[in-house]
């Protein structure tokens, strides 16, 4: 009897802020609550150190900042609240709608992982409450900078191809000029990078998609 061939492996990439959670509206949500608690030029210093962390660090740190803005006025009795704003967000109501879909119709085409950069704190407890943790089995990656760690990846998780969906053009273009025909780029056109004038100087995506449920509709990904 002859043997047959095994199945493609295939591993799905999720990115997390602006693929499947709507980020741009938890972040305009914490601006007017800031602003409610300190002021409008608080407010904007709060992002002021924000930008200046993330220069440092390469990835948004929302608690760090706030810990760097408690330096500058240790005794406002608001940082309390805005902390409590942050660790108590409900994230699963901010997730694009049909997110939780395509994750589960990827999930009978693959293995699906979440990959995403950020802290080792805030961004852990925002997959955790969005749902996403137990939607994707726990499978988990979340470095500082994605796109330098996927031998990583490939470690935790070896596939013969990948399907990385992330809504930055600019990580999708440094994985695919990494992993070259092994991946399979999909860009959602979801936020704020979505509109950035740079997304035009990069190779365009393998595929693209106006948002995160048009996934369930691509016929390339039928035949995985």
């Amino acid at each position: 009897m002859e043997t047959q061939p095994s199945a493609r492996r295939v591993v799905f990439l999720l990115d997390v802020d602006n693929t499947l959670l709507d980020n741009d509206s938890i972040v305009e949500e914490l601006k007017r609550f800031v602003t409610a608690r300190v002021g409008a030029e608080r407010q904007k210093r709060y992002w002021a150190l924000f930008a200046q962390h993330r220069e440092q660090l390469g990835y948004a740190d929302y608690l760090g900042t706030l810990q760097r803005y408690r330096i500058e006025d240790p005794h406002d009795p608001n940082l309390l609240a805005i902390s409590y704003f942050l660790l108590n967000y409900p994230f699963a109501d901010r997730l694009f709608p049909g997110a939780l879909d395509v994750i589960g119709y990827l999930n009978e085409r693959g293995t699906t992982v979440i990959l995403s950069d950020g802290d080792v704190v805030f961004q852990p407890l925002k997959v955790q409450r969005s749902g996403l943790l137990d939607a994707v089995g726990k499978r988990v990656l979340i470095y500082v900078h994605k796109e330098r760690e996927l031998a990583d990846v490939e470690l935790h998780y070896p596939a013969d191809h990948y399907v990385l969906i992330d809504d930055k053009v600019r990580l999708l273009s440094a994985i695919k000029q990494s992993w070259g025909d092994r991946v399979t780029t999909v860009f959602p056109r979801q936020g704020h990078y979505a509109f950035d004038p740079e997304v035009t100087s990069y190779p365009p995506p393998d595929i693209t998609v106006e948002k995160i449920s048009d996934i369930l509709r691509l016929e390339k990904l039928r035949s995985w």
